[in-house]
């Protein structure tokens, strides 16, 4: 069975009716529970629990020590390619953008992981756009073997592929998949993907699936806030989440926040994320999924981010750098998208252990 057979429950299902009926008692019992259904996890994102949100902070955070302890995990990002097939209206990557691209060569990537070693992070994120005739399983699988001589955690964020190359790339080092739907709502994901293989709405929301029976340990999920209606959008991806923790015993999830910023493209959102709503959605994820990891990426401003340790976050990215060839300093290319966190991975060790949270460089290692 497919998440997509959820999703279409959840279409009958009259979820403005629901939370109009929402009472603020029916959040209070909500927060207390132990186990939380689907039912409570919607009482938790509806606008009536903004008045709730130092309740459901309290006990945030003490679920999230319960299961993570005092820690917050690093990760950086490599981009090797900015190429793309596809045509997503908000991506500074769309292959209709007149940008400066660049593809690293496999010599290249070494050169730039040099350079990110050096920051003593040892868990790395490798990102491409999604131009499978440049960017082939081959190219990925020299890149991997490259990044394992240098980091002790590779997770991919590249175009979904199929359960076979999973396992391939598995079997050279990667322990992880990341892949974002962006948007469950399927037609608000076919207007703004608009050409190439990403417009497959299935082949994109079947891939956690595929990279769950690859073996692989960790698989990433989540929205990006701005396509779609804010409170579907983050209830889909929780039941997401809950459905292959259910199905897929032997991987760990995680779920993000991502919202747009600035792009080459100009997309303008319909609809916003503010803070308080990007607060009560994290809380409520971390009460509905105790066992999930909550990342926070440098999308979100400092003085944000900092504020968001404890409350449930169990990963940061820090260092980052979303144009290929940024590290060493190579021809410059034109970057995804604008980070708002710009502070070197020193500062960002110090905020954390500031909060009372100590800094993890390395929290698991695959031998091949």
């Amino acid at each position: 069975m497919s998440f997509y057979k959820e999703i279409e429950k959840i279409k009958k299902f009259d979820m403005e009716k629901y939370i109009k009926e929402i009472t603020h008692e029916d959040i209070k019992r909500s927060i207390k529970k132990e186990k939380l259904t689907r039912y409570d996890f919607l009482n938790l994102l509806s606008p009536k629990a903004k008045d709730h949100l130092e309740e459901m902070a309290k006990v945030a955070q003490k679920k999230s020590i319960q299961q993570f302890g005092k820690i917050i995990s690093l990760y950086i990002p490599i981009y090797i390619s900015n190429y793309c097939t596809n045509e997503c209206t908000y991506c500074g990557f769309n292959k209709n953008n007149k940008i400066d691209r660049k593809h690293l060569s496999l010599e290249e990537i070494e050169i730039e992981a040099i350079e990110i070693a050096k920051t003593g992070i040892r868990h790395i994120l490798l990102l491409t756009g999604e131009a499978e005739g440049l960017v082939g399983i081959d190219y990925i699988e020299g890149a991997v073997k490259i990044l394992k001589k240098y980091f002790d955690s590779v997770v991919i964020e590249i175009y979904p592929l199929d359960t076979d190359e999973y396992e391939r790339l598995g079997k050279i080092g990667v322990d992880g998949v990341t892949v974002y739907q962006e948007v469950y709502d399927e037609k608000i994901y076919k207007s703004v993907h608009l050409g190439g293989k990403k417009s497959d709405y299935m082949w994109r929301l079947e891939t956690p699936e595929r990279g769950s029976k690859a073996g692989l340990r960790s698989i990433g999920i989540g929205p990006l806030f701005g396509l779609g209606d804010l409170i579907k959008e983050a209830y889909l991806s929780g039941l997401h989440v809950e459905y292959l923790s259910d199905k897929y015993l032997n991987s760990e999830f995680s779920i993000s926040l991502p919202r747009i910023n600035e792009a080459e493209g100009g997309y303008k959102s319909k609809y916003i994320l503010d803070d308080p709503t990007f607060v009560q959605f994290l809380l409520a994820y971390r009460l509905f999924l105790p066992r999930a990891g909550i990342n926070i990426s440098t999308r979100e401003i400092a003085k944000f981010r900092d504020n968001l340790i404890g409350l449930g976050v169990t990963k940061f990215s820090a260092g980052s750098k979303t144009n290929v060839g940024a590290y060493s300093d190579m021809e410059k290319s034109t970057p995804q998208f604008e980070i708002s966190d710009d502070r070197s991975i020193v500062e960002i060790e110090k905020a954390i252990r500031g909060r009372g949270y100590q800094v993890v460089h390395k929290d698991w290692e695959l031998i091949v």
